[in-house]
């Protein structure tokens, strides 16, 4: 009995023992499988941490000349080459030009040609004036439109006392042709808040070339989040030419100034899309006495001030506007020199100290051309300053 308990006891032990023997060979088996499984995985690489562009720490101080304002440390300048005749050159390279700093070469880290695309923000300043019909403002804005190329992208903006976004960038011209026939006649003069918000919540996002074309009188009456230093200072910091069409209202709003109080008008003809023309009479508010905002020659000539900084900071140019004629002119130079540009841009070799005003200067190497660019910048200083220098 003894014996057969025992051989019992011997049988169980060696079922027990390989069983075990086996589930230790499945589990060295799944074992090995995982170690060649990491074995064969590739070893993740890590992304390259790219580095944050430096926080905005640069501001214009007004002095004379052209200046840059920098927002990160890459400097980008617009320039525009001719031959003594003024006639545009095309077709330049990267290796014909060469950008110094205060005398010291600079490498170029940027380079577009001619050929890229613009992204260009139509202004319209729809404040009441007797210069022009809303028709001919419209008519006069299309066709500036149709001299663009096609791959040109463009925003329409048109301002009162609100700002209205009435297109975002777009190639689509049927989009763009709609936005500028909703442009209407009202009143009040926002016009700082308007190239406020062009400027920084609009154009700033938008990578590549850009422009500005601002259709207006440059009187501001009723802006009160932005000012005319502000657009000044950050329109030299951003690489966008502007390019103001101006026409002049004084002689109109001292007629009406110095009359009676309301000024009846002659109803003003709006295009629409039906068979014909609606008339539109319009009742200007009353101009107040002498005194009244946006009707003094200090406020004119601070306007035509104002245009004229906007242009040359930024590269571009004043065009007068007196007659649809020479407004459709104006058009169509904007038109012509936006395909004359280059951009080109670096990387300031040396540390800029706060406050020191850095002259730059673009050559190219080939005789007989002339270069036209900006000219410098100047640092901001630290965080705390005094938001008026």
């Amino acid at each position: 009995m003894r014996e057969i308990v025992f051989a019992t006891f011997v049988v169980i032990f060696a079922g027990w023992a390989f069983a075990v023997a086996a589930q230790s060979a499945k589990t060295d088996a799944r074992n090995e499988g995982k170690k060649n499984q990491r074995q064969v995985q590739p070893t993740p690489v890590p992304t390259p941490k790219v580095p944050k562009p430096a926080e905005d720490d640069t501001v214009a101080v007004p002095d004379d000349g052209e200046i840059i304002r920098v927002s990160t440390n890459l400097v980008s300048v617009p320039v525009r080459v001719m031959d003594k005749r003024g006639r545009f050159i095309s077709g330049l390279q990267k290796e014909d030009f060469k950008v110094f700093e205060d005398g010291s070469e600079q490498e170029l880290a940027l380079f577009s040609s001619e050929h890229e695309p613009f992204t260009v923000a139509l202004v319209l300043d729809m404040s009441y004036s007797t210069k022009f019909k809303i028709a001919e403002i419209q008519s006069a804005a299309i066709a500036f439109i149709d001299q663009l190329r096609p791959q040109d992208r463009v925003m329409v903006v048109s301002f009162d006392g609100d700002v209205h976004i009435l297109c975002e960038a777009t190639a689509d011209r049927k989009e763009i042709y709609r936005a500028i026939k909703t442009t209407k006649i009202a009143t009040g003069t926002s016009l700082y808040e308007a190239v406020d918000m062009v400027m920084n919540d609009q154009l700033r996002k938008i990578e590549g070339r850009k422009a500005i074309i601002l259709f207006t009188d440059g009187v501001d009456t009723s802006s009160r989040r932005a000012n005319d230093f502000g657009n000044l200072r950050d329109a030299m910091e951003m690489d966008a030419l502007v390019y103001p069409i101006r026409y002049d209202t004084f002689a109109d709003v001292q007629s009406m100034k110095n009359g009676p109080g309301i000024i009846k008008l002659p109803p003003i003809t709006i295009p629409t899309s039906g068979d014909g023309s609606n008339p539109f009479p319009f009742p200007l508010p009353p101009i107040g006495t002498p005194g009244s905002q946006g009707t003094t020659l200090e406020e004119y000539k601070k306007a035509e001030e104002y245009l004229d900084q906007m242009a040359l900071r930024t590269g571009g140019r004043v065009y007068p506007a007196t007659t649809v004629g020479n407004l459709a002119e104006a058009y169509s130079r904007i038109a012509s020199e936006l395909r004359e540009f280059y951009s080109i841009g670096y990387y300031p070799l040396v540390e800029r100290l706060e406050g020191k005003r850095k002259s730059v200067r673009v050559k190219v190497d080939r005789e007989g051309l002339v270069v036209k660019s900006r000219e410098g910048f100047i640092r901001r200083k630290a965080k705390g300053m005094n938001p008026s220098l």
